[in-house]
């Protein structure tokens, strides 16, 4: 039915990868369907080995927004080669999740004739096939993208998400992991006691207390003779800072080290990830390394773990304004992040037990 699809998501790490068991069935059920992916610059390393995506377009409305404040020619001219370049494929169909009407629109201008996707707050009158939606609620998001693809007369699949390491980068990370003292036949437990970058200044509301990291790499060393290291950005030198002053045993603070190329790898190589809920969770979960998660604001029942598995422990306190995060929107805490101070050092440690006795 299809020749030519494109797949257009411009947001972070773990919402592109939700979009992965669309992307796989779209590919078994037209084997011969170029597939393109239209994603944000960050997040274009972790889609390019992914052997059901033929070509990559990275660069979003935020990108072009930097652009612009840099050079006005700059981002007109940026804007109009990724217009070309779409075009120029000749796609016939558009799986849009971008939630944003001016994604549609490009989609139409470049001659693209079934564009399918949600229609939030009427942002989706430029798709030919879609269903309205006010947020997403109950169930997952893997399984909301999925059911789009009922549009392309193929039966709802979701399944695992895919994530694919190349021998060189998995090369580099076990490179980078010699050199930083972990040795073939060590325990390997990463934490990331950030939440990554696509929730900006609002991350803070997903991260459980730092010092509460420490707590934990610090037993996972004494108890179980683990190497620990310290997974995030450069942004979040700050707190893995903090949770590397507050342990005896020290960490491999691995902070700002790893590019979105190598981090997979590095990942790859651990036997558990204990982390907040955010983009490294979900890479961890798609490379099959076990995981204990932290969830606050955020339902897990919407962007935990997929598919859930005893592999994947989810640890939540639960109070009556949780979860708070709804319809894209967190309002302001006014409990002083209590349903995730709430959760103790213990409960991590006996969810890190349950899962490495398994």
């Amino acid at each position: 039915m299809y020749k030519r699809i494109l797949v257009i998501n411009p947001f972070g790490i773990g919402d592109v990868l939700f979009t992965t068991p669309l992307v796989r069935a779209l590919e078994e059920n037209y084997p011969h369907c170029f597939i393109g992916y239209w994603c944000n610059e960050r997040v274009k390393t972790i889609l390019e080995d992914n052997k059901n995506i033929d070509r990559i377009f990275a660069l979003s409305r935020g990108d072009l927004k930097k652009i612009f404040a840099r050079s006005w020619l700059e981002g007109i001219s940026s804007a109009l080669k990724l217009f070309f370049e779409i075009k120029g494929c000749k796609f016939d169909a558009a799986f849009d999740f971008s939630l944003d009407h001016r994604y549609g629109l490009v989609a139409k201008l470049a001659g693209i004739k079934t564009r399918i996707g949600y229609n939030y707050k009427g942002r989706g009158r430029f798709l030919t096939d879609r269903i309205g939606l006010d947020g997403y609620h109950a169930k997952h998001v893997v399984d909301y993208y999925s059911a789009l693809l009922r549009f392309a007369g193929v039966a709802q699949k979701s399944g695992n998400l895919d994530l694919f390491v190349s021998p060189d980068n998995l090369k580099k990370a076990e490179d980078l992991l010699r050199v930083r003292g972990a040795r073939k036949g060590d325990l390997l437990i990463g934490i990331a006691p950030g939440a990554g970058g696509s929730w900006g200044r609002e991350a803070a509301y997903k991260h459980w207390p730092a010092l509460k990291f420490a707590q934990v790499a610090e037993k996972l060393a004494k108890e179980y003779g683990a190497k620990v290291l310290i997974l995030g950005d450069e942004s979040e030198r700050e707190i893995a800072e903090v949770v590397s002053t507050a342990t005896g045993h020290k960490p491999i603070d691995l902070t700002g080290k790893t590019s979105l190329e190598v981090l997979p790898g590095v990942i790859k190589n651990l036997k558990l990830l204990i982390c907040n809920d955010g983009g490294p969770l979900h890479m961890a979960v798609a490379l099959g390394v076990e995981t204990v998660s932290i969830f606050g604001p955020v339902d897990e029942a919407v962007y935990g773990p997929y598919p859930p598995s005893p592999d994947h422990k989810v640890l939540k306190w639960d109070i009556s304004c949780r979860p708070c995060y709804n319809n894209f929107r967190l309002p302001p805490c006014e409990k002083d992040k209590e349903c995730l101070k709430s959760i103790s050092v213990e409960q991590v440690m006996s969810a890190v037990k349950e899962v490495l006795s398994r």
